[in-house]
This record gives C-alpha cells, sequence and structure tokens, in this order.
C-alpha cells in the first residue's frame, strides 16, 4: 500500500513540473512517429484497434490516439507523412547553414530539436512541410483503401453528364468526371484534427503555428491537378474520363521553399479574432473550437502585405547557425562540405561563415564499365576516381 501511494505522489510531482515548462510546440511530439513509427510497429490486429509500439504511442496526445484508433490505418499514413516531410525538409536545406537535421527518437524529446523553441523561418517550414506531408499521404491512402473510414473522392463523378451528351449528340470531344480522385477534402479534415492538436491559437506563437499548419496543407489542396484518359475507337478520344490527382510531393517542398525564402514577420494583431482574407474550400464548416483559425496575423512591418494563407510567417528572428548552440541544439558549420565555386548559400564563403575552409583530395572506387552476360550476370570494373572536398574550419 505504501507503494502505491508513493507512486501517485511521484506522478503528480512529475505532471506539475511539466505543466512549469514553456508550452512551445505542444502539438509538435507526433513529429517522432517518423522515427518510432516504422511499418514494422505498425500493425493491424482487428477492425477499429491498432497496435501502436510504446515508442509511438508516447509520441501521441490523446486525441490523436483517439484519431487513430477511430480511422484503422491512418496511423500508418501519418508515419509515412512525417517521413516524406522530414526527408523533403533534409533535401531543400541541404545545402544550407541549417540543414534540417533530426536526431534519432528519444521518449520526450523533439525530432527537430530544440530549434522549434525559437518562432523563427526555420520552425514555420517544419510546421508547413509536416503538415504538408499528413495531408498529401492520408488523401492518397484512402484513394487507395488503406484507410477503412474514407475513400475516393467521388464527389466530382458525374459532374456534367448532360454536358457529355450534347457534346457526343453534335461530334464534339468532351471530357466526363470519373476515375478515383485523391481525397483531399478528408486529407486536409484529418490532418487539422491531427496535427493541430495542442495548438489553441491564443499566444502569438500558437497562432504562427496554426497559420503556417495551413499553409502547408494549403499547397498542397491548391497543387492538386487533373489527370484524363482516353475512351474511343482506336484511340480516337471522343470521351476523356477525368479525375483530380495529388502533386509530387517534391513539388510541395518546392513550393514551400519558395515561401521560406519569402516568409514575413508577423504579429498578432491586438487580441482580436478576425475572419482571414482567404479560407480554404476544404476547411470544415462546422467543427469544435473552430476560433482557432480566425485570427488576423499582421506585419511587424507596416509597409509590407499581410501574409495571405500560403505564406509561411515566424516571430523570431534565426540564428546564424555558424557555431556550435548546444542550448538550442545546432550543430554549427565546422566540417560541413562547401562548394569552393558557388557564390550562393552552399558557397564556401557563406557556409564556412568567413573561417576559410580545408581542401582535400580523395581518391573513390566505384564499380564502372558494366555488362550484361546472358543470362543472368552483370559484370563490371573497379575504378577509382580522384575527387576534391572542400569543408568547413
Amino acid at each position: 500500500m505504501k507503494c502505491l501511494c508513493t507512486l501517485v505522489v511521484l506522478t503528480v510531482v512529475v505532471s506539475c513540473q511539466a505543466t512549469s515548462k514553456p508550452r512551445r510546440g505542444r502539438g509538435s511530439m507526433w513529429w517522432g512517429i517518423a522515427k518510432a513509427g516504422e511499418p514494422n510497429n505498425l500493425a493491424p490486429m482487428s477492425p477499429g484497434v491498432l497496435y501502436m509500439d510504446p515508442a509511438v504511442h508516447a509520441t501521441l496526445r490523446r486525441k490523436q490516439r483517439r484519431l487513430a484508433r477511430e480511422n484503422p490505418g491512418a496511423l500508418a499514413a501519418v508515419a509515412k507523412g512525417a517521413s516524406m516531410a522530414v526527408a523533403e525538409c533534409q533535401h531543400q536545406f541541404k545545402n544550407r547553414r541549417w540543414n534540417c537535421s533530426t536526431r534519432n527518437f528519444l521518449r520526450g524529446k523533439n525530432l527537430f530539436g530544440k530549434i522549434v523553441d525559437k518562432g523563427c523561418r526555420e520552425t514555420a517550414f517544419i510546421y508547413a512541410i509536416t503538415s504538408a506531408g499528413v495531408t498529401h499521404a492520408v488523401a492518397r491512402a484512402c484513394a487507395e483503401g488503406s484507410i477503412e473510414s474514407c475513400s475516393c473522392d467521388y464527389s466530382h463523378v458525374g459532374a456534367a453528364p448532360h454536358r457529355a451528351r450534347a457534346a457526343a449528340a453534335s461530334n464534339v470531344r468532351v471530357w466526363k468526371w470519373g476515375g478515383c480522385s485523391d481525397n483531399i477534402g478528408f486529407g486536409f479534415r484529418f490532418s487539422r484534427e491531427f496535427v493541430d492538436t495542442g495548438e489553441r491559437g491564443k499566444t502569438v506563437r500558437e497562432k504562427m503555428n496554426l497559420h503556417n499548419n495551413e499553409a502547408g496543407r494549403a499547397h498542397v489542396q491548391t497543387e492538386m491537378r487533373q489527370e484524363c484518359k482516353c475512351h474511343g475507337m482506336s484511340g480516337s478520344c471522343t470521351v476523356k474520363t477525368c479525375w483530380m490527382r495529388l502533386p509530387s510531393f517534391r513539388s510541395v517542398g518546392d513550393s514551400l521553399k519558395d515561401r521560406f525564402d519569402g516568409a514575413s514577420r508577423v504579429q498578432a494583431r491586438g487580441g482580436e479574432l478576425e475572419a482571414p482574407a482567404q479560407r480554404n474550400d476544404a476547411a470544415p464548416r462546422r467543427e469544435p473550437r473552430r476560433d482557432r483559425y480566425r485570427f488576423q496575423l499582421r506585419p511587424s512591418n507596416k509597409e509590407h502585405k499581410a501574409p495571405g494563407v500560403k505564406d509561411l510567417v515566424y516571430v523570431d528572428p534565426s540564428p546564424g547557425f555558424c557555431e556550435r548552440n548546444p542550448r538550442l541544439g545546432i550543430a554549427g558549420t565546422h566540417g560541413r562540405a562547401c562548394n569552393d565555386s558557388s557564390l550562393g548559400v552552399d558557397g564556401c564563403d557563406l557556409m564556412c561563415c568567413g573561417r576559410g575552409y580545408r581542401t582535400d583530395t580523395m581518391f573513390v572506387y566505384e564499380r564502372c564499365n558494366c555488362t550484361f552476360l546472358w543470362c543472368c550476370e552483370v559484370k563490371c570494373k573497379r575504378c577509382h576516381t580522384e575527387k576534391v572536398v572542400h569543408t568547413c574550419l
């Protein structure tokens, strides 16, 4: 009995200590699912029930776990979307001082490190790309039949049959909706419910997070494209069946990277909650706590225009990322590879922050001059090439 009482007391003390910490990034712990939520950790056991590895379970809030139970198959899509987001972030920033570095997931730690404690441009991109990743992966999983609670988006099917019949009567080539469209509506709504959990929208930082999450979803939604298939005698394409398809995630990453370069520093408008200038059609018309999204951010510089729905916003200036800063989890650029012939951000002058760089010559051995021998063997020679590598001091 004494042991039980002691356990309860310790639990209360830990809870109090946890709530005393700053609540920045309250909804960001789920990012760890990109490392912990590998496919072998997610196994459906019975309809409506999903087994979660303890490491995966620790990354999720109560509402997120409920959404996973109510939508069997969605958790695997979320894990895939998070992994896509991490890979895309690292691709977009591979030649910059901050290279979107992550670390092996540890219980209670943030996947991207302490940089997310600052409301800077880099944090804005992280929130936007991860929100976009979940939207994209869930919308595609619905169309593939991987989530039990959703399917293809058939809202366009039969939208214009009268036009197709009239045009066919006049021997005019027409198109009609059909096929299986990616379900961007469900993906958008699920991302809002899952990703935005913990972001109440009461502080400037929480408003920043919500805005950037919405921006990520908006880029996926607005870049949907139409795909068609021809029908007719001998490929005459008398009628085309068309559907809506998600953009490649690389194009979403490219668009968000452009917005990162032009991100706006903002502040909340005096606590007032106003309807934003633009609104996504895929956003649910009625949902609990809808007021989280009814705010207007204004630029810190009054001469700049107000940020749009697809713009990224931040509230704090970015660190320099030149020197190691354990407090912010910044590794610095010492030892980073650079391009001595570039004047851009990947050039040695900028990457090395003026400290100079070292040039080394190394030999790389690789397979070359490969030939296919029938049947079934490939033979290659072993070649070595000289490579010059520049690294920051």
